[in-house]
């Protein structure tokens, strides 16, 4: 026992130098708490710790960012042929707007990118993967993979090649290749940033228990109020879809209070609000975290709260939002379709929503696309088709093992249109078993339509 614990706390030892040695390279700055014989350096500034976070593969503080960019211009105007320093401020565009959701960030990350490829070594595995990660801000997972499995072959002992493959693989609906590439992680990476990983795969997969247990273990062992309040969210989420408003609404404020930019917390908030009831609140909160993020999913939610409210009005001026923003992503490479699908499904032109959904299955399948797909079909009337999507979405033998109150509520929406009562019955009442309080809009339809199906008769076929 006594020599398992001394290799752990060697191995422990070796990861932070490790990490510290990457985040100084990655920085173009050398950032080491001490040296022999000499006084110690003074703490590393703003734009090194946002260099270290990203080369460590953690979050990174808006504000750091933002220096560390404009420094990195800086440095490139004197400096153009510097292949790293191109690197970093490709990975810092990445982040900037995979944090802030604003994609003009993405076409001056692969610009960066590329131009580091092109003047220093084709194969650099930490350029690679920030191309991959890149990719998965786009929702472009054919090209993540892509990307992500070069970074690996170049580099297999690089952790972070395999948390972006995770992705990459997820959105393929890849689930083999998300198993192993987590594996593969985990064993390179057995910390809280792994931990954080691992619980979004356990959710995945239908561990809840597994999966909150993981994150709780991440949010507790990490380091900077950042990382923090970026774990704290991802409990919130996982608390939320469990039904767990009262504890969800606590992480999403812990969360906000460890890092005021995290507004995807602030989101969340919204959604723990309305789930209690508390709708001034909620409202507020939602137009809080899309005043600084317009995101166009929390568009469709708070809109969709709207018009839960009877406020016809409000909800249009968010769905007007949410086309605008995907108009404006889509210029700038990134794939919207899945969320612009869903709108059209339940807001528009369903027709619409099946050719963008349709293509999507094409290119990436992955289980929210089955979903969307599903449903978008059955608002069509086309519920034979639907009903094999939905039972993708929603079968853990078929990589649907995520228990989502949504996805199983259109699964029974759909059995009750084709008149399999039995199984209806017992998907409806499962999708308000896991979280009563899913939507504003499509909880109450949920229990209407378990409540117009009535008690089982004696007579009823067994549920399928």
């Amino acid at each position: 026992m006594e020599i398992r614990l001394r290799r752990r706390r060697g191995r422990a030892r070796r990861l932070v130098i490790a990490s510290v040695a990457g985040a100084a390279v990655l920085g173009g700055v050398l950032v080491l708490p001490w040296e022999r014989g000499t006084a110690p350096r003074p703490a590393p500034g703003p734009a090194a710790r946002a260099g270290g976070a990203i080369g460590a593969g953690l979050p990174a503080a808006l504000p750091g960012l933002a220096v560390l960019i404009g420094e990195r211009e800086a440095h490139l105007r004197a400096h153009p042929l510097d292949a790293r320093a191109w690197a970093v401020l490709g990975a810092a565009h990445v982040e900037h707007g995979r944090r802030t959701a604003d994609p003009a960030h993405f076409p001056k990350a692969a610009k960066a990118l590329r131009t580091s490829l092109r003047l220093g070594s084709r194969q650099d595995p930490a350029t690679l993967e920030w191309l991959a990660a890149l990719a998965v801000a786009r929702r472009d997972f054919p090209a993540a993979r892509t990307w992500g499995e070069a970074a690996a072959r170049r580099a297999p002992k690089r952790w972070t090649a395999q948390a972006v493959l995770v992705e990459a693989y997820t959105g393929l609906g890849d689930h083999k290749g998300v198993g192993r590439a987590l594996d593969r992680l985990l064993e390179l990476r057995p910390g809280p940033a792994g931990s954080a990983r691992a619980a979004a795969v356990y959710r995945d997969r239908g561990w809840r228990e597994d999966a909150a247990a993981r994150i709780s273990d991440a949010a507790a062992a990490a380091g900077a109020p950042v990382e923090r309040a970026a774990y704290l969210e991802q409990a919130g989420r996982l608390a939320l879809e469990r039904g767990d408003r009262e504890p969800a609404l606590r992480f999403f404020r812990e969360a906000l209070r460890a890092d005021p930019d995290q507004r995807a917390a602030q989101a969340g908030q919204g959604r723990a609000l309305a789930a209690l009831g508390r709708t001034s609140e909620a409202l507020a909160a939602y137009r809080a975290a899309l005043a600084r993020q317009p995101r166009p999913e929390w568009a469709l939610e708070l809109g969709e709260l709207y018009e839960s409210l009877r406020l016809g009005q409000g909800a249009r001026v968010q769905y007007d939002l949410l086309r605008e923003r995907v108009r404006g992503a889509a210029a700038a490479g990134v794939d919207e379709e899945l969320v612009l699908g869903r709108f059209e499904a339940d807001h528009g032109d369903a027709r619409a929503a099946l050719r963008r959904l349709d293509a999507e299955w094409r290119r990436q399948p992955g289980t929210a696309v089955a979903d969307a797909l599903g449903w978008a079909l059955h608002r069509l009337g086309r519920d034979e088709e639907a009903l094999g999507y939905a039972v993708r979405a929603t079968d853990g033998d078929r990589g649907g093992g995520v228990r989502s109150a949504s996805y199983i509520y259109h699964r029974g929406a759909i059995e009750r249109a084709l008149g399999r009562y039995g199984a209806a019955r017992r998907h409806l009442a499962e999708a308000l078993r896991i979280d009563p309080y899913f939507s504003p809009l499509h909880a109450p339809r949920c229990e209407r339509a378990l409540a117009a199906l009535g008690e089982p008769s004696v007579e009823d076929p067994p549920a399928r």
